[in-house]
């Protein structure tokens, strides 16, 4: 169990017509057995709902996990709908099939960390462990921790 992970909220997500969700299933449960609290939206989702649904369930991190080829359109369209809500602080990950050329638009657009298939599980959740405890200690106020 990773104590970054511990208690820590995170809302995995299907955007747009991508079928496949084995891939976000995996991830789920390799981040639920490192500690963290693991909500998954289905399959086929507007980037408006999971937005929503990031915000209501107030969660530390989003990750979308897109396969269909339009990763650079629905994130850009996540970020906006998180931004209408307050909450484009919001860590974001994105898998899936990303090609690295795009990579570094994504940071762009806020993307925290971008995982490919080839990656190792305990690798992704690292990453995402390692983000999350950056961004606690951000945003801890001074002379805490």
């Amino acid at each position: 169990m990773s104590a970054a992970l511990k208690g820590k909220r995170i809302l995995l997500a299907k955007p747009g017509l991508d079928g496949h969700d084995v891939g976000a299933k995996v991830v789920a449960l390799a981040l639920r057995d490192a500690g963290a609290d693991v909500i998954y939206t289905g399959l086929r989702k507007s980037p408006a709902y999971i937005a929503q649904v990031a915000v209501d369930e107030d969660v530390d991190a989003l990750g979308l996990s897109i396969l269909s080829g339009s990763h650079l359109e629905l994130v850009s369209q996540t970020r906006d709908e998180l931004a209408a809500r307050g909450a484009d602080h919001m860590a974001l990950f994105v898998g899936g099939t990303i090609p690295a050329s795009d990579h570094e638009a994504l940071k762009a657009l806020g993307v925290r960390g971008v995982f490919t298939s080839d990656m190792r599980l305990a690798d992704v959740v690292a990453s995402v462990a390692r983000a999350l405890a950056d961004e606690t200690r951000e945003r801890a106020p001074e002379g805490a921790g």
